[in-house]
């Protein structure tokens, strides 16, 4: 009796360590994926230590920064009002769908369907940032 609850235990820690693995998996992150992704931001964003306002604002250093505060750049009133800050959480539910987070923005893009892509568009950001 004691073998086989040693088995089952066994088992469900090792069932357990392959869940937690998987999770970490899906959360990876990869810059350089991001910045293929970000072709598409391309359009209308610039990014780096030479990037100016555009048809969207800079998004040099956007990862927590508090929405609509680009020096320059005219901000729609949902997005001056939104009082978010675009940590990770808030920039994966807003790449997902920006006209339903933000309701008002200017942002005509429809935003990314994969995960994926928005995971690694975030690890691009954040690569992106000035060092604090």
């Amino acid at each position: 009796m004691k073998a086989l609850i040693s088995v089952t235990s066994i088992a469900a820690v090792a069932m357990g360590a392959a869940l937690t693995f998987s999770a970490g998996s899906a959360l990876a992150q990869d810059a350089a994926a991001g910045e293929k992704v970000f072709a598409k931001c391309k359009v209308c964003h610039q990014i780096g230590p030479e990037a100016k306002n555009s048809v969207g604002p800079v998004l040099t250093g956007v990862v927590g920064r508090p929405a609509g505060t680009y020096p320059g750049y005219n901000y729609s009133e949902a997005n001056k009002g939104s009082g978010l800050t675009w940590d990770e959480a808030t920039l994966q539910v807003y790449l997902k769908n920006p006209k339903a987070k933000v309701p008002g923005t200017k942002m005509i893009f429809p935003g990314l369907a994969s995960d994926d892509d928005i995971n690694n568009v975030i690890a691009y950001l954040k690569a992106n940032s000035p060092a604090k």
